[in-house]
């Protein structure tokens, strides 16, 4: 069991999903400043895999929406309250310093990642960060499926960056 399972808030949105994974990484960040710099991180290998990505979404049919890290988020632009925009993301919940919830919805899938923050000793904290995914057609499972492995590379490295 992972610590994001404790947060009620956020397993409303594990059931029924049709994958979750959860990554966590340590920093002694603030998680406005964390959530902020992973939301922003985008080196030039992952504009191309987005680009990529462009051109397979259109093959399946479905429409080209912008991209996390298509512009610079600050920590002030996080946001907590449910229906407000965050970054790429419609905000679904958050409360700060424990967890924050944002997600978007395709004709194919929904998507929702979704930051716990574990205090730790010594002014540690570990973050966790959960993608939750809802396929809502069929296209959606082959688009995740092809798309899963290179998730986990982004996201790792968002995460990664995000601690430092």
């Amino acid at each position: 069991m992972s610590y994001i399972n404790t947060i009620p808030e956020i397993n409303t949105f594990l059931d029924g999903a049709n994958h979750v994974d959860i990554k966590h990484v340590d920093s002694i960040k603030p998680m406005r400043e964390f959530i902020a710099s992973a939301l922003s991180y985008m080196p030039s290998w992952m504009v191309a895999l987005y680009k990529v990505r462009g051109v397979f979404v259109r093959l399946l049919g479905l429409k080209q929406g912008g991209y996390p890290g298509a512009e610079k988020v600050n920590p002030e632009d996080i946001i907590f309250l449910p229906g407000e925009m965050g970054s790429f993301f419609k905000v679904t919940g958050g409360e700060e310093d424990r967890y924050w919830i944002a997600g978007a919805t395709e004709k194919h899938l929904s998507g929702h990642l979704a930051v716990a923050v574990e205090p730790l000793p010594d002014g540690m904290k570990r973050f966790h960060m959960a993608t939750i995914v809802h396929y809502r057609h069929w296209t959606g499972r082959i688009y995740f499926n092809i798309i899963r492995p290179f998730h986990h590379v982004v996201a790792w490295a968002m995460m990664r960056h995000a601690a430092r």
